[in-house]
């Protein structure tokens, strides 16, 4: 019973934010329920992708003046489990069959650069910035509290132990692992 009700919950949450998205494809769901969703005429998800609960999506088109591009797209059939975080500003591309493990983060921006003028500010004064987009690839595994930032390339079929932080591109068919993130095999 408790799963029927489950699933009848998912669905009407998933249709009563479906207009808000670019595109949400045949299939897709969203679990309720998410801790932050910002910007979805931004973000565009493929067929039969599930987002469980507690995710945060963010798209900042502007914030305190400031104004971005951001496009987020997500492929299909992937799988973002509980309380994933992607956010963008600019751009974050990920391909189909993306599974990931619990509280993952991938984003494109960070608040301020690394300079003086900017650490001397409050967090909420400094203007976003972004070293550059996020593509993730096909079939990619991102194991639990993986973090991906800014101007990554994770190639197809790559896996990233979990713990990680990707500070630099992962080749296809590698795994990944560390803070930062370092191949340890590639096939």
């Amino acid at each position: 019973m408790f799963r029927i009700l489950r699933y009848i919950v998912i669905r009407l949450y998933t249709l009563w934010l479906r207009p808000r998205f670019a595109h949400l494809g045949k299939g897709a769901h969203i679990a309720w329920r998410a801790m932050h969703l910002k910007g979805l005429q931004y973000v565009s998800v493929g067929d039969r992708t599930f987002i469980t609960s507690g995710v945060q999506l963010t798209a900042w088109d502007s914030l305190d003046g400031h104004h971005y591009t951001p496009s987020i797209v997500i492929g299909r059939r992937c799988e973002i489990r509980q309380n994933a975080h992607i956010s963008a500003i600019n751009s974050i591309t990920i391909g189909d069959c993306l599974l990931t493990g619990t509280n993952v983060l991938i984003t494109d921006n960070s608040h301020g650069e690394s300079k003086r003028e900017h650490m001397s500010l409050p967090f909420y004064e400094r203007p976003m910035y972004s070293k550059g987009p996020v593509v993730i690839g096909n079939n990619v595994w991102l194991g639990n509290n993986v973090c991906v930032l800014a101007g990554v390339t994770i190639g197809d079929g790559a896996i990233v132990g979990a713990n990680s932080v990707v500070t630099h591109d992962v080749p296809a068919y590698s795994v990944a692992a560390g803070i930062p993130a370092k191949v340890i095999k590639q096939l």
